[in-house]
Parts: structure tokens; C-alpha cells; sequence
């Protein structure tokens, strides 16, 4: 074995430029997934000590016990507690003192009109506390709101607002609201807490702006006093509360914020970045893999010789292995150290963009760290194990043989099982998708369609490269012919290396066909259910913004040019046990300008005790017209309400909808989303949409656009989505490029000889350029169609899938301009691997070339 490691150290020595691509490959995807784990670690570290700091002088918080919580959110909405209870709370032995706690949405105006934030964070607002040590603000200029009107904001969005001490502005709660800035207040010495927004006021301020009615807060903030722990607090503090009522510490507290933001973002993100870590690494196997087939390939006299003076089959293979782990070892190693400089450019960058990257320092585990080494080894090794074995069985009388051509592209035995593979993708992925929709099968499908490609990729190649390469011999004469006869020498090669392109491109595909069929879906839902004419809403996504006065709708709709307008606003109830979303209108209203299908019933006679439903819903739950559905909402109350219509379509109007007067006596702060106007005949859109915007300037200046652009805006988050998927597919994309120029590298050293007689016969420095060139194109077009026609598959088999696992009708569409840029990219991606290696072979010594052996 010594003698294998020594072997193997002295090849590595020689050839260092022939595993220069399978280093930077194993290098570039180990980095990706340990920048990716380090931040997760780091942004979950971040968030646990900002919602520490957060609740640092609160020992215990007294909420109401019970929350629902709708499908697709970890933390509910809960009953407001009454203010009344902090005087109880004062009372028992050890608290040294208790706050009420008011929280609700509230975005400040800068000094520009714009709204301040709303982008993501959430924009809140409340009521200052008074005590320093339960305040999880500090003031750091000026003084508490003391009168109505007055109010504190933190520094950070003071700073993004353009907005100093003794400005006037405008707070959306979501009603405008007139607010004079007295001080200015610091997080945890931040400017802020993240990018999070906060306007304190007094505390009859956000009883009156952020709450139903005076006498209610979010919860109550207890401080202990000397020598009391918290549990010892939380002992103490529940035997005096009502029923429905507990208490928890502030430690519990910080964590259930911590594993809400986990659950609701950091998860959803950081497995985002792993599936792309996973598509670079896999894009780095073939890469990895064709570099060893070909090293070995190239070493075959000098394996023959090694096994002919003596050699074993398991030290020749354990040679190659070596070589591998060295490499293997060497690049993770490197990979580690850039995947930390990769976390720490991103934590760096996300503030900048407003993202909610919290301060500290990067948190390194040992996980972090030992996981993308232990995957960049594997995969290595992995890659390298079938051309280390192939190595091993070299007979000894292959040193006297010449190289065998390369026949594995029309194996009949590949053909065969490509095929079958080929047959079972698509029989799994039409039963997933159109008989028994099933994203898991499709999936599946999905998995057998790329293994298929792959198995029948040096199969198919001879054909590809013959068709693609056929205009060079019209276009470029001799050499383009030469560079075809070049691309179809080793169909296997071939296949291999365009692989790890394909693999790329079909990816960029898959997202693009995913993208334009989601744009074309809210396109489609838009038309076919909003018959309004213009659309109010507030520009954000997220948590942020504040929403729009539920008294917006009513003062649109008595503007003369108005026929119709309604506001759609939320609310949260458990139906018959279940929580559930709320649309809180006007449904007769709702009927007129939204499309909802058919009706079954009325909605003209809702009131306040009757509901409508989904024909889905209505099923899932057994209901139909005339039926009783029970209703708990968060105050605790519970109602029957009679199921008086069934409706077919929910895409904007929600599945379950009641009239305001049914919500009033259980709202909370009251906000719409959107507002729906239709014009009376003969009003134009131009003056309709001018009288509109002049009444919505008076609640805080919404965004006011007509149905097209109402369609655009809200597809406008998936243009975004696209160009951080591109942003992460580069590396895939760089990663198989280093593939190509890697083989072809290759394949020049391999070839010398070959080279040198066409220099010698009369080909010119810019021919053999072109050829090796034109070479590099063919791999990467053939790589490129490949993944064009998988990729727009895999997009198909997803909407489609989508489709079927949900109640909304998925449009399914092909973006042709952005796939021709696309397959543009991949051509130009292959004409620039391959211009390092054509100015190597044009660099070789025409004598010394023709004198290799």
C-alpha cells in the first residue's frame, strides 16, 4: 500500500493541471453547501439572541391560553387579554412590576410619501412602555409620547423615512393617523431590532388605533422582583388568573418566536439553498467522474506496465483511490474555508438589500463544517470509484496495445435499459400528474426522466453531435468537420461531459416553464375572477405593511364615476374545530365585481349570523346550504352560523366568507387587503382611476392600478424568485463549464500527436483554435437541447402536478424568448470553455508534439 500512496503522490506531482477542474469543482460545490449550513446556524443563533434581548426584563408573559391557527401558519392569532389584569398581576408576592403589552400593524410615512419598510419585516406599532427594563426599546433622543398624537420611533426607520425629532407624519394603522415624532429609540444598542419598523405610543393611542376597543392588549409583561426565577414567577402568577388565561416565561417566550421564525422562514430558506447545493454537487459528479474515465483512459499502457512488472489489481485501484482522496481531502478543505467567506458576504450583503439578517457573528458547528467535507469526499471518491476499478482490471498485455476506440455510446445493453427507464419515467409521471395527481409520484418521475437521459446520453450523442455539427461543414469547411469527428470520437465522453450542462440548463429551464405558467396562472385568475376595473392595494409582501382602512371601500363607492367597490378584508375563526381563514365583506357586493362561479343559495342574506363557503370546503367539511357550521373565534365566543350559499371559485374571494357586521364584535385591528372598483358605464379608465387615487390619498396614499396592472404587480415576487434562482444556478452552470474545459484540456494532452501531424500538414494556430472551439460548442449545444427539452418536461410535470393538488386551475405556458436566451447562454457558456484549452493547443511545439508517444 506504501508503494500505492507513493505512486499515487508522484502522479499527482506530474499531472497537477489534469485534476486542476475536479478540484475547483469539488471546491465550489463543498463551499455553497457550507456557506448555506453556516448562515442557517448563523441566522438561527442571530434570531434566538434578538428575541432574547427582546424579552431580556420580561420574566413572564401572561397571554390568552387558547390561539387558532390556519393551514399554513405555525403561530395563531389569540384572544386579546384585559388591561384590568394587571393590577391582579401587581399583586401577587414577587412581582416587582407589570405592563400591558399592545401590539399591531403600523407603517410610518417618510418624509418622500412613501411608506417606510413593508418589504418583508414587519412594520409594528404599539404602546411605549414605560419601564425601562420590561421596554424591550431603549430612548436614545428626546422623550416618551406623553399626549395623543406623540410617538417614538426606532432609529433605523427613522433613518429610511429621512425623518427627525419633531417631524410630522403619517402612521397607517391602517386608518391614517396624524403622529408627531419626540423620540428616537435603540434595540439592543441597533438601530433597530433587524429590519423590523416600531412606532411607540401612548398607551390610549393604541388602545384607540391598534384594538376593538379600549382595555385590551396583546399580553402582559411582568418583571420579578429580587431573587424570584421565572418559573417560580409563572408558579406564583397562575392560580390569580381567569380561565383561558396563562402564563409563560419570557425564556419560553423568546423560543416560541425563535421557532416560529424557524418553521415560517429560515427552514423553508436554508433548504431552498441545499437543493441548489445538492443540483452544484451533482453537476460536480459527472464533472468529477468523466476527469478520472479519462485519466485512466490516457494511463492505460502505464497501469499495463505497472500490473506486468508485479503490480496487484488492488494496488493499481487503490492508486487511482488515492489520487481521488488527495484531491478530495485537499479541495473540501479548501471548500470549508470559502463557504465561511461565502456566509459572511452574505451576511454582509442581506442587510444592504433589506433583507432580515440580524447582527452578530457567524456561528461555525462542527456539523456545519464536518457534513460538507464528509459530502465533498464522498462524492469524490464516489466519482472516481468505477474508473479507479476499470484501472485495476488493465491486463498486462494492454502496454503493448494501442488505444481501443470507444464504443460504450451504442451498447445495446445501455440502449436497452435507457429505454426501459425512459418508458417507466413517463408511465409514473402521467399517472402522478393525470390519473392520480400526486406530487410525490411525479417527483419519482421526474428522478427516473433524468436517470433515463443520463443512462441514454452516449447513445443518443452520436446522432445529436451529427445533426448539430452538420451547418459547421457549410459554415466552417474542414475544420468544422474536424471538430464534429472530434465531438463523435468517444460518444461516452461526449455524454458525460454534456451531462453536467444538461443537468444545469434543465434546471434554469424547469424554472423558467415554472415561473411564466405561475405568471400566466394569476393572469388567468385575475381574468377570469376579478370583473372589477381598478384595484387598491398596498405594495408589500411578507408581514410587513399595515393593509388599508376598511373605510376606504365605502368612501370609493360614493365617488359619482363608481358602481361598485369592496373591500376584502381577514379574519380567523375555528369552523366545526378547524381553524380556518375568514374573507370579512360585503358579499352581495363581492357577488358583482368578483367572478366566484356558480352560487348555490343566496348571498344577499348573509347577516350576522349566515356564512358562505367553497364547493371544496363545503365537501371537506359536509356541509350544504341550510346546515349549521359552529364558529369559535379568538375572544372565546362561539356562534352557529348557517351555511346560506356554496360558491364554485376561492382564488381571490377566500374560501369562507361572512359580513363585517358578523366580525365586528370579534375583530381585532381591522384592515382590508384590497379594494375592488368597477366604473359605471362610460366612465374611462384614465379618469375613473384619477378619481380613485384622489380619495385614496386621503388613507395614506395605497397603489391605485387598473386589472392588467394588478395581474402584473402580483406576479411581480416570481420575477424576483427567478433571478435568485439563476443568481444560485451559475454555480451549477460554472461548475459545468469547468467540466468541459476540464476534458478538453484533456482530451489536447491525449491528442498531441494527432495535433502536431495537422500543424504539420498545413493547419494554421487559428484553425486548430476554431476546432477545438466548434468542439466545445457541439458538447455544450448538445448538453444545452438536452436540457432545454428535460427541463421543459420537468416544468410541464410540475404546474401539472401543482394542478392537481390544488383547488386553483394552474395554466401551463412556455416562455419562448427566455428559453432562446437561455439555449444562447449554453452555446456561448461552451465557445468559452472552450477558449483555454484552444490556445493550448495552438501554443504546442509542432515537432515535440509529433515525437509524443
Amino acid at each position: 500500500m506504501n508503494a500505492s500512496v507513493r505512486l499515487s503522490v508522484s502522479s499527482l506531482r506530474a499531472h497537477k493541471r489534469r485534476f486542476a477542474g475536479t478540484f475547483l469543482a469539488v471546491l465550489l460545490g463543498v463551499a455553497f453547501l457550507a456557506g448555506t449550513l453556516v448562515m442557517g446556524d448563523t441566522l438561527r443563533a442571530s434570531f434566538s439572541t434578538l428575541f432574547g434581548d427582546a424579552t431580556k426584563g420580561t420574566d413572564a408573559v401572561v397571554r390568552s391560553a387558547d390561539a387558532i391557527t390556519t393551514p399554513g401558519e405555525s403561530q395563531g392569532v389569540r384572544q386579546p387579554v384585559d388591561t384590568a389584569l394587571v393590577k391582579t398581576v401587581e399583586r401577587v408576592p414577587g412581582v416587582a412590576a407589570a405592563a400591558p403589552d399592545i401590539q399591531g400593524a403600523g407603517q410610518l410615512v417618510g418624509s418622500d410619501g412613501k411608506p417606510v419598510g413593508g418589504q418583508g419585516p414587519p412594520t409594528l406599532a404599539g404602546n411605549w412602555i414605560t419601564d425601562p427594563k420590561l421596554n424591550p426599546y431603549q430612548l436614545a433622543a428626546g422623550h416618551a409620547p406623553s399626549k395623543s398624537g406623540e410617538v417614538v420611533v426606532n432609529r433605523g426607520a427613522a433613518k429610511k423615512g429621512g425623518l427627525k425629532i419633531g417631524d410630522t407624519t403619517t402612521l397607517r394603522t391602517p386608518g391614517p393617523v396624524k403622529v408627531t415624532i419626540v423620540g428616537l429609540a435603540t434595540f439592543g444598542g441597533e438601530d433597530g431590532m433587524a429590519q423590523v419598523t416600531f412606532t411607540g405610543m401612548t398607551q390610549a393611542d393604541a388602545e384607540k388605533y391598534l384594538t376593538a376597543k379600549p382595555g385590551e392588549a396583546a399580553n402582559i409583561r411582568v418583571r420579578a422582583g429580587p431573587g424570584v426565577g421565572q418559573a417560580e414567577l409563572v408558579a406564583d402568577l397562575t392560580p390569580v388568573l381567569p380561565k383561558g388565561v396563562e402564563a409563560i416565561t419570557g425564556q419560553e417566550s423568546a423560543r416560541e418566536n425563535t421557532d416560529m421564525i424557524s418553521s415560517q422562514f429560515l427552514n423553508i430558506f436554508t433548504t431552498f439553498l441545499l437543493v441548489f447545493s445538492g443540483i452544484a454537487l451533482l453537476v460536480a459528479t459527472f464533472s468529477i467522474h468523466n476527469t478520472f474515465a479519462i485519466v485512466v483512459a490516457q494511463r492505460t499502457r502505464e497501469n499495463a506496465l505497472l500490473r506486468a512488472l508485479g503490480a496487484s489489481r488492488r494496488q493499481v485501484t487503490a492508486s487511482s483511490l488515492v489520487e481521488a482522496s488527495v484531491v478530495a481531502v485537499t479541495a473540501s478543505a479548501v471548500g470549508l474555508a470559502g463557504g465561511i467567506g461565502i456566509a459572511a458576504g452574505l451576511q454582509a450583503l442581506f442587510p444592504a438589500i433589506g433583507f432580515p439578517f440580524p447582527q452578530g457573528g457567524l456561528v461555525i458547528s462542527g456539523l456545519s463544517m464536518l457534513l460538507p467535507l464528509a459530502v465533498g469526499v464522498v462524492v469524490c471518491l464516489g466519482s472516481a470509484l468505477l474508473p479507479a476499478v476499470r484501472a485495476g482490471r488493465t491486463a498486462p498485455l494492454a502496454a503493448l496495445r494501442e488505444t481501443a476506440v470507444d464504443g460504450s455510446g451504442a451498447s445495446r445493453g445501455r440502449a436497452i435499459v435507457g429505454a426501459a427507464l425512459a418508458v417507466l419515467a413517463v408511465g409514473t409521471t402521467l399517472t402522478g400528474v393525470l390519473v392520480s395527481p400526486s406530487l410525490w409520484l411525479a417527483g419519482l418521475g421526474a428522478v427516473l426522466a433524468l436517470a433515463a437521459f443520463v443512462v441514454l446520453g452516449p447513445v443518443a450523442s452520436s446522432a445529436a453531435v451529427r445533426a448539430l455539427g452538420a451547418p459547421l461543414d457549410t459554415l466552417r469547411g474542414v475544420t468544422g468537420d474536424l471538430a464534429r469527428r472530434n465531438a463523435l470520437r468517444s460518444p461516452k465522453r461526449t455524454a458525460a461531459t454534456a451531462s453536467a450542462l444538461m443537468i444545469g440548463v434543465a434546471v434554469v429551464s424547469l424554472f423558467t416553464v415554472f415561473g411564466a405558467s405561475l405568471k400566466a396562472t394569476m393572469d388567468q385568475t385575475v381574468s377570469r375572477s376579478f370583473a372589477g376595473d381598478i384595484a387598491v392595494s398596498t405594495p408589500s409582501f411578507g408581514a410587513g405593511g399595515s393593509g388599508l382602512s376598511p373605510e376606504l371601500a365605502p368612501a370609493i363607492a360614493r365617488q359619482p364615476a363608481v358602481r361598485y367597490a369592496v373591500g376584502l378584508g381577514r379574519g380567523v375563526a375555528q369552523v366545526n374545530g378547524k381553524g380556518r381563514a375568514l374573507t370579512v365583506t360585503d358579499p352581495v357586493t363581492l357577488g358583482k365585481v368578483f367572478d366566484l362561479g356558480e352560487v348555490r343559495g343566496s348571498l344577499d342574506d348573509l347577516g350576522t349570523d349566515g356564512i358562505a363557503l367553497t364547493r371544496k370546503e363545503a365537501a371537506a367539511q359536509h356541509l350544504t346550504t341550510g346546515d349549521t357550521a359552529r364558529l369559535t373565534f379568538t375572544d372565546g365566543r362561539r356562534e352557529n352560523f348557517t351555511v346560506r350559499a356554496v360558491y364554485g371559485r376561492s382564488e381571490l374571494a377566500g374560501d369562507y366568507v361572512i359580513t363585517r357586521a358578523a366580525w365586528a364584535p370579534h375583530r381585532t385591528q381591522d384592515s382590508d387587503s384590497l379594494v375592488a372598483v368597477t366604473f359605471k358605464n362610460g366612465v374611462g379608465t384614465a379618469d375613473g382611476k384619477a378619481a380613485v387615487e384622489k380619495v385614496a390619498a386621503r388613507y395614506g396614499n395605497p397603489e391605485v392600478q387598473t386589472r392588467d396592472e394588478y395581474a402584473r404587480s402580483s406576479a411581480g415576487g416570481i420575477d424576483m424568485m427567478l433571478t435568485l434562482v439563476y443568481a444560485l444556478l451559475a454555480l451549477a452552470v460554472l461548475i459545468a463549464l469547468l467540466g468541459i474545459a476540464n476534458t478538453l484540456t484533456l482530451a489536447i494532452h491525449e491528442r498531441t500527436r494527432e495535433l502536431g501531424l495537422l500543424r504539420a500538414v498545413g493547419q494554421t494556430r487559428a484553425q486548430l483554435r476554431a476546432m477545438v472551439r466548434w468542439e466545445s460548442v457541439l458538447v455544450a449545444a448538445f448538453g444545452t437541447v438536452g436540457g432545454l427539452a428535460l427541463g421543459a418536461f420537468l416544468g410541464w410535470v410540475l404546474v401539472e402536478a401543482s394542478d392537481g393538488a390544488s383547488d386553483s386551475a394552474f395554466a401551463f405556458a412556455i416562455p419562448p424568448v427566455r428559453l432562446v436566451v437561455v439555449a444562447l447562454v449554453g452555446l456561448a457558456a461552451g465557445a468559452l470553455a472552450g477558449l483555454r484549452p484552444a490556445r493550448r493547443a495552438a501554443r504546442l511545439d509542432v515537432l515535440r508534439a509529433i515525437a509524443t508517444e
